[in-house]
């Protein structure tokens, strides 16, 4: 068994988050988050109070930011399809542990960013970054999963582009379908993309982005979800809002789930591809530090 590390030099065991079961007892919010920390990738180091977690993949160093300033925990009614017994028998009564996360990529030189969180006036990710000693303007790539709020918020701030230099990559289904939707539904999607226009760039799923990363169709949660393959690493976007619950049961979705029968198509594949492939998946709403493998 490998051994998980804290910052402070807490060392607690840790066990692989594929076939980890619940137990019976009702739990805190506390005793849960406790319970993910130590289920997670076991090759993290948490730092920065639970702000940052890195993680080094052949060359590439891939760093978790977490967006949100407190704990999350996404409620039980987000899964109406999830029965009371099963809820029950998983201690996930009180609710699913999760995050709202970004990640930083380094590798040959480039930094590369996936999401941007909500952009509130409490988010955590520009703290992140500053804790990095990563300045905005030093971001090459912003590579969006997709277009819901929690993960474009951090593009802007106060009408401005927050990454003045970075070049913006998405997927032109994800594109095409938000600019057909009604007005007030797109509002935010148009005008901050309209704000990176000179500098976005619409893929087409398995096409070559900069650094080598791999768009991949995983469409359901939106109709152009995106996971992107960047080596070793499968970063899943929204794949998951509620893992504890949904990593062997991903035929239940959440409400946010825009095509159910696409996004448990999609949750099914990747679960099988990540356990093929041996890659580590980082999740936006992964519990903390947001890696499983």
């Amino acid at each position: 068994m490998k051994n998980y590390v804290m910052a402070g030099a807490v060392v607690l065991s840790a066990f692989l988050f594929f076939g980890c079961g619940g137990q019976n007892k009702q739990k805190t919010e506390k005793e849960m988050n406790a319970d993910t920390i130590k289920t997670v990738c076991t090759r993290v180091t948490l730092q920065k109070d639970s702000l940052l977690a890195t993680l080094t993949l052949d060359s590439m160093k891939v760093t978790w930011i977490r967006d949100n300033a407190s704990s999350r925990l996404m409620p039980r009614t987000l899964f109406p399809d999830a029965t009371d017994a099963l809820m029950n028998s998983l201690s996930l009564q009180e609710g699913i542990p999760a995050s709202v996360s970004t990640f930083l990529i380094e590798c040959d030189g480039k930094r590369m960013l996936f999401d941007t969180g909500v952009g509130a006036p409490d988010s955590r990710m520009m703290e992140g970054l500053k804790s990095l000693n990563v300045k905005p303007e030093d971001i090459d790539c912003l590579f969006i999963t997709h277009f819901h709020g929690d993960h474009i918020g951090g593009m802007m701030k106060d009408g401005k582009v927050v990454f003045p230099k970075a070049e913006v990559y998405a997927s032109k289904a994800e594109y095409d379908a938000w600019m057909k939707m009604p007005a007030d539904k797109r509002a935010q999607v148009e005008t901050t993309m309209n704000a990176y226009k000179d500098r976005l760039h619409l893929f087409a799923f398995g096409d070559t982005l900069p650094g080598n990363v791999l768009p991949m169709e995983a469409i359901g949660h939106t109709p152009g979800h995106t996971v992107y393959k960047a080596g070793k690493l499968l970063v899943i976007g929204d794949l998951f809002h509620g893992f504890a619950l949904q990593k062997d049961h991903p035929e239940i979705c959440a409400q946010y789930d825009m095509d159910k029968t696409g996004a448990i198509k999609s949750r099914k594949y990747y679960l099988q591809y990540a356990r093929e492939n041996g890659v580590v998946m980082a999740g936006m709403h992964l519990p903390v530090p947001a890696f499983a493998e």
